[in-house]
């Protein structure tokens, strides 16, 4: 037990330095960050009022509108708001950052630092954290066609003759959002968080209007109206559990978003502005649809006077817009750390602002979410359709959140078994309800985000044991340091004045460039780099901690450069490092030389044959090593070699 003090006590005092430093490097105010927060963190959970309610009461698991229900349901989703967001992920979950980093690939790389003897179960548990991270990508497609639609469906309410370019409008929207990814929204990224902030104060405004002809309402935060609920409907009021999640179905970004503000902006936000503005809005929908139970089929827009309805709708539509734009950049940097970890093929990633680090983007990712969320809209029609398929994927994240919450809070804090069961099993609880509800939407387009994660999970999988295959094979066709050392000892090669760098797989093999080079060249350079960069399981590796140089003697050093996994490895830093340990190496005055092996399959592959034509097929379409590492075209030697695996 005191241990579990001594961790929550640890974790303020490095929280508190944390954003200190956070607030210094970023040049801005606590309030700031936190309104920066709003755009980025918050448009997901945001813009559920648009639909999480009328789930509930319309559609084809709808149950009756009497005030008995309303109570229920509001009190549910007060309930789940207060417990899933702010007690598991701001008050629990955000201490367990990787480096200052959040989300499901950090918290998997502290399970590898935290069972590091243990490689059965740390594959295990590496590979629940991988899939969990996989089903995001589900979100991702589906969150701006459910969001953007739902906004856009208001223009029916405006007038019914709009209905027939509801899909069209929607189409336009989403395909001019991924579009423009290309661009970059470095511009107007800075008005997310005031729109957002508008968007916000409209929500408490309208909710609170309504709250005022009818105050008995907020009667719902107290717990036994959800008990009783749940009691009262039975199976109807589980299956409408899968739409009262609907409220708390952008908690991941949250944990996922902690390296860009930090984790005092984001709890600010929550506790000042977001989570009051929604409890007020759903209570709100609540108030009239007693009045009004025809309005069931949007009761949001039942809170906004005839007079602003143009300009709400609008309104909600931006926010719809910055809240997909928020979840596509997930994407972006959930594919760019997958590919540094080794899960993924290299992929051209492009940094579209010089100011902002986490401004990216990735081609091949864009278009994939922008073919699937349209082909949602085209599929589904309607917002109250996709809303179906909505949760499935975000409710296994959470239940794998939690389990690898479990993990590290006894192998990496050292927290109390039982304490820390505990808190877990509140979380289950909490949680599972929500997850049975949603297997009843499986058939109803359920199986999209989770057929999404599975195929991104098998992608991701396949790439990491061919390249370890590959690496094998490339052992065994190269020799080891220890041997060619004494190969040049006992027969040296010509030596030409010189720089060459060689990048290797592994720090104790030779490259096959390098052998290849003597081979075929018959010389080697009087000063010969060997060059490992590595991507280890933390965030940020310190600039002192980055770098290792050795002299191997006849000329031959060795450099081994340890990158995070949201940092950019560029070899003039990994020089520039390496000349202040000694090491003197200039960029434009070495020749880097690189190997590209020609892949194939052989009769007897190490893997199933589709996986092994897929590895093939992803291999040979990855990126340069040269691009990747920001090495000057001018200075790059390729050397192919051909390799079965």
């Amino acid at each position: 037990m005191a241990s579990f003090f001594e961790g929550i006590i640890k974790n303020i005092v490095e929280r508190l330095a944390g954003n200190r430093n956070r607030q210094k490097a970023a040049g801005s105010s606590l309030p700031g960050l936190a309104l920066a927060a709003l755009g980025v963190v918050y448009g997901d959970i945001g813009t559920s009022p648009l639909y999480a309610l009328r789930e509930c009461f319309h559609g084809k698991y709808a149950i009756a509108v009497s005030r008995g229900n309303v109570l229920g349901v509001l009190s549910l989703m007060f309930w789940a708001l207060l417990l899933v967001v702010t007690i598991k992920y701001l008050t629990f979950v955000l201490m367990a950052d990787n480096r200052g980093e959040g989300g499901v690939i950090a918290l998997t790389g502290l399970l590898k630092q935290s069972t590091p003897k243990r490689k059965r179960r740390r594959f295990g548990l590496v590979a629940i954290g991988l899939f969990g991270a996989c089903l995001l990508y589900g979100d991702g497609m589906i969150t701006p066609a459910i969001s953007v639609l739902s906004a856009v469906e208001g223009i029916r309410i405006i007038t019914p003759s709009l209905k027939p370019y509801v899909i069209p409008v929607t189409i336009a929207i989403l395909g001019g959002l991924f579009v423009l990814q290309r661009r970059g929204t470095a511009r107007v990224g800075k008005l997310f968080g005031p729109v957002i902030l508008i968007w916000f104060l409209s929500l408490s405004f309208l909710g609170a209007a309504q709250i005022a002809r009818d105050p008995k309402i907020l009667a719902a935060v107290f717990p036994w109206y959800g008990i009783g609920f749940l009691v009262r409907n039975k199976m109807a009021g589980l299956v409408v559990l899968g739409a009262v999640f609907l409220v708390v179905t952008g908690a991941e970004a949250l944990y996922a978003d902690l390296g860009h503000f930090g984790k005092a902006p984001i709890r600010l936000a929550w506790v000042g502005l977001v989570f009051p503005a929604l409890v007020l809005n759903y209570f709100g929908q609540g108030a009239v649809l007693l009045v009004r139970p025809d309005m069931s089929h949007h009761p949001f827009y039942a809170l906004v006077p005839a007079g602003a309805m143009v300009p709400m709708v609008i309104l909600a539509t931006v926010a719809t817009i910055i809240a997909s734009q928020a979840v596509i950049t997930g994407a972006f940097s959930l594919t760019e750390q997958a590919i540094k970890l080794g899960y993924l093929p290299r992929l051209r990633v492009r940094h579209t602002s010089a100011w902002h680090m986490g401004q990216i983007y990735i081609a091949p990712v864009n278009y994939l979410l922008m073919i699937c969320a349209i082909s949602l809209v085209v599929g589904f029609r309607t917002s109250s359709k996709i809303a179906a398929a909505y949760g499935m994927a975000v409710t296994v994240t959470m239940l794998i959140t939690t389990t690898l919450f479990f993990v590290v809070t006894r192998k990496k804090w050292g927290w109390n078994f039982m304490v820390a069961m505990l808190l877990t099993c509140i979380f289950y609880i909490v949680e599972t309800p929500f997850f049975l509800a949603n297997l009843t939407k499986i058939s109803h387009g359920a199986w999209f985000p989770l057929a999404v994660g599975a195929a991104i999970f098998s992608v991701m999988l396949t790439y990491q044991d061919g390249s370890e295959i590959l690496r094998n094979k490339m052992r065994r066709l190269t020799p080891r340091l220890e041997k060619f050392q004494e190969m040049l000892r006992e027969n040296p090669p010509r030596r030409v004045k010189g720089t060459a760098v060689f990048l290797t797989r592994s720090h104790d093999i030779v490259p096959a460039a390098l052998v290849h080079n003597i081979q075929h060249n018959k010389i080697l350079h009087s000063k010969v780099i060997f060059l490992n960069i590595r991507t280890e399981e933390i965030a940020r590796v310190p600039n002192f901690e980055k770098i290792e140089t050795e002299k191997l003697g006849s000329g031959v050093y060795r450099i081994i450069a340890h990158y995070g996994f949201i940092e950019e490895p560029n070899v003039n830093t990994i020089f520039s490092l390496a000349r202040e340990r000694g090491l003197k190496v200039e960029t434009r005055e070495a020749s880097f030389f690189l190997g590209r092996e020609n892949v194939g399959i052989s009769d007897r592959p190490k893997m199933s044959k589709w996986r092994s034509s897929l590895f093939v097929f992803l291999s040979r379409n990855s990126v340069d090593v040269s691009s990747f590492f920001a090495i000057p075209s001018d200075r790059v030697i390729e050397i192919g070699a051909k390799v079965e695996i």
